[in-house]
């Protein structure tokens, strides 16, 4: 694998930086394959790399005491992995780790805070994206609180279809089960639903996307404000 020039490379925030800006990154980033469950920043322990994902997924997860897990964020190839070194934090309790295998170009924690330290152009567009990406943690916390089941399946499943190539993808009802905070049975219940509407077509261990506009109407307002700031602050920089 090699590092691609600015003109292929697949995630967004490095597409739109200035032409310098990419090469400064390119110089210092390494690509690597990503397996499915490949933890990329553990729970309190030193952040030692930031991520620019290709292709795949990667979950954010904040874990009790009594070890349940949930999801409070979920990054593509439209963000990057190590929002804590943007801020100088240099760990976090929450893990992050590979949800669908992938790509991703890394880039060692020193060299990445180096490249934010003396690059103000590159440091603007990435602290947009800790905004839409805290933005995205926020609307999760609500929709938690706020709306169904049913609601909140779709708003993640809008989410995973935002960041993959196609319209299906690998997830079991247990994943998502610890994914959302809620109990199995709950979670078949939803996706039967769903696939009732005509919105998805659910098999073991994947979920198709058939109706995307369906999927749309089953999440409500549980959907769209991170996705429309993204678009406000980063695609508009195209």
């Amino acid at each position: 694998m090699s590092v691609p020039s600015q003109r292929y490379v697949r995630n967004q925030l490095l597409g739109i930086l200035d032409g310098n800006d990419y090469d400064a990154v390119r110089a210092v980033v390494e690509p690597i394959v990503l397996s499915r469950w490949d933890v990329l920043i553990p729970a309190n322990q030193p952040i030692t790399h930031a991520y620019f994902l290709e292709c795949g997924i990667a979950s954010e997860v904040a874990t009790t005491p009594e070890g349940r897990r949930i999801e409070v964020c979920i990054t593509g190839p439209e963000g990057l992995v190590g929002v804590p070194l943007l801020l100088d934090v240099d760990r976090t309790p929450h893990e992050t780790f590979v949800q669908i295998e992938g790509e991703a170009l890394r880039v060692e924690c020193d060299a990445f805070r180096s490249l934010i330290e003396t690059r103000d152009s590159l440091r603007r567009v990435f602290a947009h994206y800790a905004y839409v990406a805290h933005l995205q943690t926020a609307d999760t916390a609500l929709s938690n609180g706020s709306h169904t089941l049913e609601e909140r399946l779709a708003r993640w499943l809008l989410m995973c279809h935002d960041r993959i190539e196609g319209d299906e993808f690998p997830v079991t009802h247990e994943f998502l089960s610890t994914m959302l905070g809620v109990r199995r049975p709950g979670v078949t219940t939803a996706i039967h639903n769903l696939e009732g509407g005509g919105a998805i077509k659910a098999r073991r261990s994947h979920i198709q996307v058939l109706d995307r506009e369906k999927l749309n109407a089953a999440a409500g307002d549980s959907y769209g404000v991170p996705e429309r700031e993204y678009r406000r602050l980063i695609n508009a920089t195209r």
